[in-house]
């Protein structure tokens, strides 16, 4: 595969030695390393090649834990735990992702920051100004977007929609994102397809729209900024952050969603409305309230465009400038005898 020339080493997934070797290399070049953890993108059993870079690094290593589970396998837990004690600062997007590390992983609280997700910095509109661009205009638009999958809950915001259309007829359903890359391997569009068979049965074919492509940044803030109501409806009540429900916040839309770990921290406070998981009768009821009353959607959206200030990608990159100099400055103090047999700071 070809790479832009900014890209100095590639490390194959599963050859533990790239992992040694690219650890050296940045040794020489550079002064921290910023490392994204997902259990997935990294070789060996549950990504402990992971490790293997970690160790071989003698610049400060911060590392951005995507996903911190609340009932890892045994293994998931020990590769987490030994990541977060050999690395010099761990960062997580939510002060409950920082609970559960310190309360099931015995992480060191002193070494964990709370940095949250990024979103993309744009105005605060009126959906209806947007909407016309789009083929929206006169439509009640209540948006989902991501990857599509098992998993993120379509089925209940499908089965409660009904019920949303026979108080607003104007009601329509924008499901946005290509199916997941993994999903399509493994299974074509069967799911899509599956979903697309649930609003046929319904009957709801005319309030609901797939929009199957992945769209640029651009596009997406349009998506956004035209939906009246953004709803994450999530079965799995441990996810521990969001994409999606960040930027739907940075767009300062009104936000319905299923009490998931994430989305009961960040919709606190009026910024959001949280119904019970797996009941679509409660979901269309906070459905069609938000539809009915523009100006609770105004203030709703406003809460949780004003709390996502601090989620802009400027103040975001601030603070891990910030956190990468401290980290910088700590190992500087240090005798050079020592960072070389890699004690910390």
């Amino acid at each position: 595969m070809a790479y832009p020339d900014e890209v100095r080493h590639v490390i194959q997934k599963e050859r533990r030695e790239d992992y040694v070797s690219t650890a050296r290399a940045l040794n020489r070049t550079v002064d921290v390393v910023s490392i994204q953890h997902e259990y997935g993108i990294w070789g060996g059993a549950d990504g402990d090649h992971v490790l293997d870079f970690v160790e071989a690094l003698r610049v400060p290593a911060v590392v951005t834990m995507h996903t911190v589970l609340r009932t890892p396998t045994a293994r998931q837990r020990a590769v987490l735990s030994e990541l977060a004690a050999i690395a010099d600062a761990s960062v997580v997007m939510s002060r409950s992702a920082a609970n559960l590390l310190v309360a099931r992983y015995g992480a060191d609280p002193d070494r964990l920051v709370v940095i949250p997700h990024g979103v993309p910095d744009v105005p605060l509109v009126d959906a209806d100004a947007v909407k016309p661009s789009l083929g929206l205009a006169g439509r009640d638009v209540i948006l989902s977007f991501g990857l599509l999958g098992p998993g993120k809950g379509y089925e209940l915001a499908i089965e409660a929609l009904p019920d949303v259309v026979a108080a607003h007829p104007e009601a329509l359903y924008v499901i946005l994102g290509a199916t997941h890359p993994e999903l399509i391997r493994s299974d074509g569009e069967a799911y899509r397809q599956s979903l697309m068979g649930e609003v046929e049965r319904l009957g709801m074919t005319d309030h609901v729209r797939f929009v199957d492509k992945f769209v640029s940044l651009p596009e997406l803030t349009r998506w956004l900024e035209a939906a009246d109501v953004f709803v994450t409806p999530y079965p799995n009540l441990n996810q521990i952050v969001s994409g999606t429900l960040s930027y739907a916040m940075g767009a300062g839309r009104a936000i319905v969603s299923t009490p998931y770990t994430y989305a009961e921290e960040l919709l606190a406070d009026g910024r959001g409305v949280l119904v019970a998981p797996g009941s679509p009768s409660d979901l269309a009821a906070a459905l069609g309230s938000l539809i009915a009353d523009p100006a609770l959607r105004a203030r709703i959206g406003g809460r949780a465009f004003a709390f996502s200030r601090r989620m802009v990608w400027s103040a975001v990159g601030a603070e891990y400038q910030a956190l990468f100099r401290r980290l910088v400055k700590q190992v500087a103090s240090v005798p050079s005898a020592a960072r070389s047999i890699g004690i910390s700071a």
